[in-house]
Order: structure tokens, then sequence, then C-alpha cells
């Protein structure tokens, strides 16, 4: 079966003007994730693993290889896909979660999680109780639902970020560190919602500094190191040892 997404010989370095020195990211990266595929990326900080996600969204351009999705329309070189073809890809078929939201000003949860369900393809009434049911799968208290997002403590704006990105789960996701922010239980109920998507078919690619959220979610650990893939293998097997 062809994956949904497929990376081949992928290239990223970074140009620190300041010190006039150039780092290397990304080494010929090769990388395949089908759907209902949980892969999670392991390695040092400054491994790639995180240039690697941006290179996926777009908020990095590559120096060079290539970065297919696969839609429902046909496979998308998302390396070449100019800007307007790019919003609409990242509205119906990629997902990205980050440390950090990014809301429009006076946008309360309930409303962002909605509107992500109507990029997603929803009717306005059936965005509206999606986004309920995420918030309300993720805990957010619903006196916080109309409050500006602006406003919320750094765990509610993850909950709020997971729910707009997990909400009419898009064909790939890519999570960064989605749930550094949590108190424990509500960790245990952002990755019981992500395990929960490879059930719907949702390619799932990672980055947890976590080694027991990667046992507990991923079918397979690639472990990167100084920009490359050094070995990949189911978790038990790549994450022997680690804490």
């Amino acid at each position: 079966m062809r994956p949904v997404l497929e990376i081949r010989d992928l290239t990223k370095t970074f140009t620190l003007h300041a010190v006039g020195r150039t780092v290397t990211s990304l080494r010929g990266v090769d990388l395949d994730v089908a759907a209902g595929e949980h892969v999670a990326l392991a390695g040092s900080s400054g491994a790639g693993k995180s240039s690697l996600l941006r290179c996926v969204h777009r908020s990095y351009l590559p120096d060079s290889g290539t970065v297919v999705l696969h839609t429902g329309d046909g496979p998308v070189e998302l390396t070449t896909l100019d800007d307007r073809g790019l919003v609409r890809l990242r509205a119906r078929e990629l997902g990205y979660v980050s440390q950090f939201l990014a809301a429009p000003p006076r946008t309360g949860p309930w409303a962002l999680v909605a509107a992500a369900a109507r990029r997603r393809g929803l009717d306005a009434a059936d965005a509206a109780d999606a986004a309920a049911s995420a918030l309300r799968r993720l805990a957010l208290d619903e006196a916080l639902w109309d409050v500006d997002c602006g406003v919320l403590s750094g765990g509610e704006r993850q909950r709020v970020n997971l729910a707009a990105a997990t909400v009419a789960p898009p064909r790939l996701l890519l999570l960064d560190e989605p749930v550094s922010a949590l108190d424990p239980v509500n960790r245990e109920l952002a990755l019981d919602l992500v395990a929960s998507l490879s059930g719907r078919g949702v390619a799932v690619l990672a980055v947890f500094h976590d080694a027991d959220a990667m046992r507990r979610l991923a079918t397979r650990v690639v472990e990167f190191g100084g920009g490359r893939v050094v070995r990949q293998g189911a978790p038990a097997e790549v994450l022997a040892g680690a804490a």
C-alpha cells in the first residue's frame, strides 16, 4: 500500500549570519508514513527532528529533496506547492500541533476549533458540535470556551491547539511536543486522543522527548543523529534503556 507521506533525500541548512556559519540540520533524510501509522522521532536536541516536521509542514523550505503527501485527489509535492495551494492543503489534509497556540485576536477556543472543523469540510452545525466534543474530550472548562485564547494558560492553549488539529482529523498529523505543558491528568486525556487516531486511519509523525509517550503511542520509532536517520524499528527495540 502506498504511504500517505513520502520523504526523499531531504536536506536543510541554516545560515547563522551573526557568526558567519552554516549549520546543516537535515542530511539526505528518507522516511515514509502510512495511514494509521504513528511514527515517533527520537534523538538528542539538535538532531533534526523538529526541522523535519517543519519542512513537511512547509514552515521551512528545504534546500533539496522531495516531500509528497498522497491526498484523495492524488500526490502533492509540498516543497514546490504554491502558497494558496498550501493553505488549502493545510486546512483539509495536514494538521500541525506545536507547543504554542496561534489564534486570531478576540477568538475563543470553541470558535477556533469550530473554524478548523469547517475548513475540514463540516457544515456549521456539525462543526459546532464537533468542536464542543473535542474540547470536552480534552476537559477544557466550558466557562473558557468563549474567552479570548490569549488569556489562557499554557496547558489550556496546548489543549485547544490539539483539539483544533484533531477535530474531523486530517490525513496527516504532525505533533511537536504536544503535551509538554500538561499536568498528568490532562496529559493522559491528550495521549488517549492521539492514540485513538490510528484507528481512524490518520498518519501521525511526532516528536516527543518523553520516552514513555513514544512507547505508548508509536508503531515505529525513528532515531535521528546529526541530521540523519541512524536507526528505526519497534519502540521497545529503539528505546531500550531510555528513561
